[in-house]
């Protein structure tokens, strides 16, 4: 079942007189329960990409469907909403509020949906659990190590049930100890809770723990090959 599919993308941004073509004419589609690295170095389109996967911009042109949902001509209200129904999202820096507990921090997507505060901490704390980090529910951000924090974000990304998981170089600021514990983290909800996650990197040795490498360069997909 194609959980994602885009044809054709093509996103040209003007910049000042100039125009710059970051992707030229991406294909791409990826089934539910995959776990996939979407690689590249600085200006080959991964970063460009991630923005329309995650439906925070549409394509100059070209189709793009999540689950279903057509993204392609969303405005920015319809693209709000298919964020928060259908995408969790996990980033390097982390972005936890740092007034709010971790639970609360958990919470946040299911209050921006409409749950109720005490079913949305009900909900906060099962995932929280799910993620190893029951025990520290009550801890603001500054009380958490980083690998921790991103453990957190990990559970914030899952508790609105998405379709998928979208990690924007979710070890960047990790030791590399640390990144790997948040990479098996990733396999683990991948095997066992069939979770589909799209890991956004340029580290070679990130991308190795994916099942699937899909690689740009210069606005285009040089490769797409699926490993052991």
């Amino acid at each position: 079942m194609k959980l994602l599919e885009a044809k054709n993308l093509v996103k040209v941004y003007q910049m000042g007189e100039t125009e710059v073509t970051a992707l030229k004419g991406v294909d791409i589609a990826i089934d539910a329960g995959e776990f996939v690295a979407i690689t590249g170095s600085s200006g080959s389109g991964k970063s460009t990409l991630m923005h329309l996967l995650g439906c925070l911009d549409t394509p100059t042109s070209g189709t793009y469907f999540l689950d279903g949902a057509d993204a392609s001509k969303a405005s920015r209200d319809e693209l709000a909403h298919i964020r928060n129904q259908k995408i969790g999202f996990v980033f390097q820096k982390f972005h936890l509020l740092a007034d709010l507990k971790a639970i609360d921090n958990v919470a946040l997507p299911l209050l921006y949906a409409g749950a109720k505060e005490a079913d949305a901490r009900k909900k906060a704390a099962q995932f929280l659990d799910l993620v190893k980090l029951g025990d520290r529910k009550d801890h603001y951000p500054y009380q958490l190590s980083g690998g921790q924090q991103q453990r957190v974000a990990v559970a914030r990304s899952l508790v609105n049930n998405p379709c998928i998981i979208l990690a924007d170089e979710p070890t960047g600021n990790l030791d590399t100890a640390t990144g790997d514990v948040i990479l098996e983290l990733f396999k683990q909800l991948n095997e066992q809770q069939k979770v589909t996650i799209i890991i956004v990197t340029h580290e070679p040795d990130v991308a190795a723990k994916t099942k699937r490498i899909i690689e740009l360069i210069d606005g285009k997909i040089i490769k797409d090959r699926a490993q052991q």
